[in-house]
């Protein structure tokens, strides 16, 4: 019961951080460092920056009614406070419905990550052990080149 009460609470806390991009139902699946995608030039922007600055992107196409993709949300935004050398976004496979179709989402979340916005990895679930050690291993790559 502990651990579900702590997971409670980190849900909350990721809800009231500062978000960008985002609408008001999208709050509960971004946070501090996590920025919520609702358009492409948001989403350009983004992976501009990524490229530019040499980061790896981790972008989790996700939808507010999804019930994983809201149990998944605490995770990844402590993830993304742990690695700040990545780029963690958020992407609402609602409002960019199009554009989530051209990236072929079957399942919500799916996390892809991208380096020089090419795909170097892919992860599809709401799994809260297999996630972070996804994540850790790619910043492991980060940090390789």
């Amino acid at each position: 019961m502990g651990h579900r009460w702590t997971k409670f609470l980190q849900f909350f806390k990721c809800r009231n951080l500062g978000v960008k991009d985002h609408q008001p139902r999208s709050v509960e699946l971004a946070g501090r460092n996590v920025h919520y995608i609702t358009t492409i030039q948001s989403w350009e922007v983004k992976l501009t920056e990524s490229t530019r600055d040499g980061k790896i992107l981790v972008a989790n196409f996700s939808a507010p009614w999804s019930a994983p993709c809201r149990s998944i949300a605490p995770t990844y935004c402590e993830l993304a406070d742990k690695y700040p050398s990545l780029i963690f976004l958020t992407v609402d496979v609602d409002a960019l419905a199009e554009f989530s179709t051209s990236w072929d989402i079957s399942a919500t979340p799916t996390f892809f990550f991208l380096k020089d916005g090419r795909q170097v990895d892919k992860f599809v679930g709401a799994d809260e052990v297999e996630l972070p050690k996804k994540i850790a291993a790619v910043a492991n790559l980060a940090s390789r080149f």
